[in-house]
């Protein structure tokens, strides 16, 4: 295939990021280049984030794959992503839940959901949806979820996320608006959240009754 050679040394430059098999054997799987747009096509497989319309970007290949590891992401579980951007992430993540899971992509922006939907059913991802709603207000219609993806910037943890996140589950979350955190926040058995400071990240900000429209108080 004529993007195949690209795809096989982007996933072995992601290699020194230490990532599982199991992610990396995804990233090889999905063809980015449909979920870029036409100007971007020859940087597709570059591990960097590009711009994708409407001040939004494509996260670079090695964040995608990194967020997916630490999502301890199985097979047939229920996903809700916030912020579906290009469709790119919940491509690789439909790789690694297989068939008998499900996504629900959450987009704010008109155009850009129906871009995204457009790219996963061009690359035949039948179990991921994309959805055009305040992603911030999570999708009770399908609540609760084995795990969250948000993949802008909240100014705090939204609190709609944490009540539509199983017991047992987990949520990846970027916080902050210059100074970006991105957590890991787990929910027991008992409902008790527990929050892991995994490093500094750069995302856009996310957008919401619970995004940046909000005072937080801290």
């Amino acid at each position: 295939m004529e993007y195949e050679r690209e795809r096989k040394k982007l996933v072995n430059a992601l290699r020194e990021y230490n990532i599982s098999e199991r992610t990396l054997n995804a990233i090889k799987k999905v063809p980015r280049h449909l979920f870029v747009p036409s100007v971007q096509i020859a940087n597709a497989y570059v591990d960097h984030p590009l711009p994708i319309g409407y001040a939004q970007t494509i996260s670079a290949p090695h964040m995608v794959a990194m967020m997916c590891d630490l999502l301890d992401l199985q097979e047939g579980q229920k996903i809700l992503e916030v912020g579906a951007g290009s469709g790119y992430n919940a491509a690789v993540m439909s790789e690694i839940i297989g068939t008998k899971g499900r996504i629900y992509s959450i987009e704010r922006l008109e155009k850009l959901s129906v871009f995204a939907q457009e790219n996963v059913k061009k690359a035949g991802y039948s179990n991921v949806e994309i959805i055009n709603a305040d992603g911030s207000l999570g999708y009770p219609e399908h609540a609760p979820y084995d795990r969250i993806c948000v993949t802008a910037s909240a100014p705090c943890t939204p609190q709609p996320l944490v009540e539509q996140l199983k017991p047992e589950g987990t949520m990846i979350l970027p916080e902050g608006k210059r100074y970006q955190r991105l957590y890991i926040i787990k929910k027991d058995i008992e409902g008790n959240i527990t929050k892991e400071d995994r490093g500094g990240v750069i995302f856009v900000p996310l957008v919401g009754d619970h995004g940046f429209n909000m005072f937080c108080g801290n």
